[in-house]
């Protein structure tokens, strides 16, 4: 039995692309394995550690929830797409300035949801928590996280959060 396949048309971080993909071939597969964009993270394959987040049309989704042909004539921004050419993007500066970072892995879906979050801000603080509980750290970085979080959302924040409590 053959595998049914579909064209579909999209515009990752700005750049459209035509492919012919497997009816269910997952957005996260989509992106790594036919475009080559690795730095969309397959953690837990069932929409709970956000490690594979990215933006399709304006909203935060997880891409291993979502299939590629649903992304057909939409556009999607991965973690490649975030920096501008000429440095950081504020998410990933404020990681790294409040050492949100550790061995990385939950790094692309993290950034991208503390993307997210600075569209809309200035948040509360407990906004900013429950936006970020849907990403899991396992090295336990959660403060300098949660820090660089508060700082996109206009909220007041330790300058050393490794002293601060998660």
């Amino acid at each position: 039995m053959s595998e049914e396949h579909a064209d579909i048309q999209v515009v990752v971080n700005g750049h459209a692309h035509r492919r012919r993909v497997p009816v269910r071939r997952l957005l996260t597969d989509f992106l790594r394995h036919d475009l080559g964009l690795t730095g969309t993270h397959v953690g837990c394959e069932h929409g709970v550690c956000g490690a594979c987040n990215v933006v399709v049309d304006g909203a935060l989704v997880r891409a291993c929830l979502m299939l590629a042909v649903q992304a057909d004539g939409l556009a999607i921004g991965t973690i490649e797409g975030l920096a501008p050419d000429d440095g950081l993007h504020p998410a990933q500066r404020e990681l790294f300035e409040r050492h949100g970072l550790q061995c990385g892995f939950c790094t692309p879906g993290v950034a991208m949801t503390l993307a997210d979050l600075a569209e809309r801000g200035p948040l509360d603080d407990a906004t900013v928590r429950e936006e970020l509980s849907g990403n899991l750290c396992r090295c336990t970085g959660y403060a300098g996280i949660l820090a660089a979080g508060r700082a996109l959302a206009g909220r007041p924040t330790d300058p050393d959060p490794r002293g601060e409590r998660a």
